[in-house]
């Protein structure tokens, strides 16, 4: 055994069949151990980002399957590469690196298909504790699953099957005798590193390796070997003896999320999530897969403490550790969202100018089941502090994946008794506080690279034009024309855009609300006239989040809530003029 500096512990395991093996191991053994597999055209260091996160908590292993890296490759290629073949290696690292012990068995791509073969066959019984699954099915599920779709063919399904088939191109052309061995050794190998930069947004960081062209050659015999025999006659057992999490990709250019229709069948124990990403998600999202991985290790993990896996919400495979960051979260809207996706699952942070409050809603997310939650103290209005924000929770919890800009104030009373200094005052807050938020974190979101969702919490008054509210209405308004721009700009990076425009809403807003051109005592009795307005309207906040948390979900770019809202824009589309011949009505204060 070898050990680099700063880099891992290196053995070789020889096989019964004389394939010697380069396994790679971080972190203390008596710790639960974890094997990370690759996929194809992969080497063992598709890993390598995830697992320096995971290594100070687990004993990571790392190995290159046969044919690939520095492991050697079975003689002849053909027939070297089956299933049962890869299930007798593994076995072997298994055995090498936690004997007597059930590792957790994580894979990618290949290394998935593979990782399906090891939990559904009799002989590995016992030995894997739990399995993670990204970016590759089994083989034995496909096969069932094209078969019930050819056999009882819908509109639907035959769909399905077209679709699937446009993304298995590259399938095909594995078959075929020499063509892919010298396209990859010829101009493949030398412009796949730029494809995946350009592609895959894949950072520019050593990998792939050098040993790529020839990774590649041999492990078209993982397809030449396995995937029609398996297709054309899938095994009738190929369920999981143990508790498997899906982590599917929503960008994969490869698979389809359809495929794993149905998988409750194969798999009694199962988790599901979805992330935001292509399909090299190893080398673009290793933050959030190795806190994936880790949670479902440490929950299933016999001699550790052990917990529950937290998302469990309607939602939990969408936002289940994903960061969300809410403004205006000590009370009203704000702290309904943040509570909504901490039931999913997600890592809180709660923001508002309101510190007691902010650490209420925290409390309360994690007792909601947040993977996370943690207040802070900030006014939105001030762009240095907002900056300093930005900065803290990017170091401490990484970048934010859903910005909820929701912090704002209400201010009514005529044009010509709203002062300079009360526009500003509004306008500090409605728009450049979502102005920062946007600038500041959807920057942070546009560098790395694999995407994210901002919401920004308008108004129906955005849409609505009001003598009683000039200068609120035009704040929202802003926001709302913000937001659409925002939305055509970022669509190229993934990172989608949502205004959610409520209408009366029963929160604080009313008492905090300043009414202008008024003494303090006719303010004080216009706001309790307001409370009891929306107190009567009865429409809960946590009716908006799951608004938002629907928004996000499937990236809608205004969202109007309540009955008022959705007829008041739909009147403002159809008929401009009777909008405008209401809003000249003197309201009731």
């Amino acid at each position: 055994m070898s050990t680099a500096p700063d880099g891992p512990r290196e053995r070789w395991v020889t096989t019964a069949e004389g394939v010697r093996l380069c396994v790679a191991e971080w972190g203390a053994p008596d710790r639960p151990t974890v094997v990370l597999l690759h996929g194809y055209p992969d080497s063992k260091e598709v890993w390598s980002r995830v697992a320096a996160r995971l290594r100070d908590d687990f004993h990571v292993v790392l190995y290159d399957v046969r044919g690939c890296g520095r492991s050697s490759a079975p003689r002849p290629l053909r027939g070297g590469f089956t299933l049962e073949k890869l299930t007798d290696d593994f076995l072997a690292v298994a055995d090498a690196v936690s004997r007597g012990r059930p590792v957790h068995l994580v894979g990618h791509d290949w290394g998935s298909v593979q990782g399906w073969e090891f939990v559904t066959v009799p002989r590995t019984e016992g030995r894997i504790a739990s399995f993670t699954s990204l970016s590759g099915p089994s083989l034995d599920h496909l096969g069932h699953w094209f078969r019930e779709r050819a056999v009882r063919p819908t509109p639907r399904r035959v769909g399905q099957l077209l679709g699937q088939g446009a993304k298995s191109w590259y399938v095909y052309l594995l078959h075929t005798p020499k063509v892919p061995e010298l396209a990859w050794r010829g101009p493949l190998g030398r412009l796949w590193p730029a494809f995946l930069r350009r592609a895959e947004k894949v950072p520019h960081d050593g990998y792939p390796t050098a040993s790529l062209p020839d990774d590649a050659a041999h492990g078209a015999w993982l397809y030449r070997d396995n995937v029609r025999a398996r297709l054309t006659r899938p095994r009738t057992d190929a369920h999981a003896h143990a508790p498997v999490q899906l982590i599917t990709p929503t960008g994969d250019a490869f698979l389809s999320p359809r495929l794993h229709d149905g998988l409750e069948r194969w798999v009694p124990r199962l988790t599901r999530r979805t992330l935001a990403a292509r399909h090299w998600a190893p080398r673009t999202r290793p933050d959030l897969l190795a806190r994936w991985i880790g949670e479902f290790v440490r929950a299933h993990d016999g001699d550790g403490p052990g917990h529950e896996v937290l998302a469990r919400g309607p939602y939990a495979d969408r936002f289940g550790g994903r960061l969300v960051l809410v403004t205006g979260a000590a009370s009203g809207i704000g702290r309904a969202v943040a509570l909504a996706f901490a039931a999913a699952g997600a890592r809180v942070v709660a923001v508002d100018v309101d510190g007691g409050g902010a650490a209420r809603t925290a409390e309360q997310a994690r007792l909601a089941g947040a993977a996370g939650a943690w207040p802070e103290v900030v006014d939105v209005s001030d762009e240095a502090a907002m900056s300093a924000l930005a900065e803290r929770v990017t170091a401490e919890h990484g970048v934010v994946d859903v910005l909820v800009n929701n912090a704002g104030i209400g201010l009514s009373g005529t044009f010509l008794d709203t002062t300079t200094d009360d526009w500003r005052s509004l306008l500090d807050v409605n728009l450049w506080g979502v102005i920062h938020g946007c600038r500041l974190f959807g920057s942070r979101m546009a560098e790395r690279g694999q995407g994210g969702h901002i919401v920004n919490t308008a108004s129906a008054a955005a849409f609505v034009p009001s003598r009683a509210l000039p200068a609120y209405s035009t704040s929202k308004a802003a926001v709302l024309m913000l937001s659409e721009c925002l939305r055509a700009e970022l669509a190229g990076q993934g990172i989608g855009v949502t205004a959610i425009c409520p209408g009366i809403v029963d929160t604080a807003i009313t008492t905090s609300s300043r009414f202008v051109g008024v003494d303090d005592k006719e303010q004080e009795r216009r706001r309790q006239r307001a409370a009891r307005l929306y107190r009567r309207r009865d429409y809960p906040p946590e009716k908006v989040a799951a608004a938002v948390l629907r928004a996000v979900t499937h990236d809608r770019a205004v969202v109007t809530v309540t009955p008022e809202a959705a007829g008041a824009r739909l009147l403002g589309r159809l008929s401009p003029r009777a909008l405008c011949g209401l809003s000249r009505i003197r309201p009731r204060l």
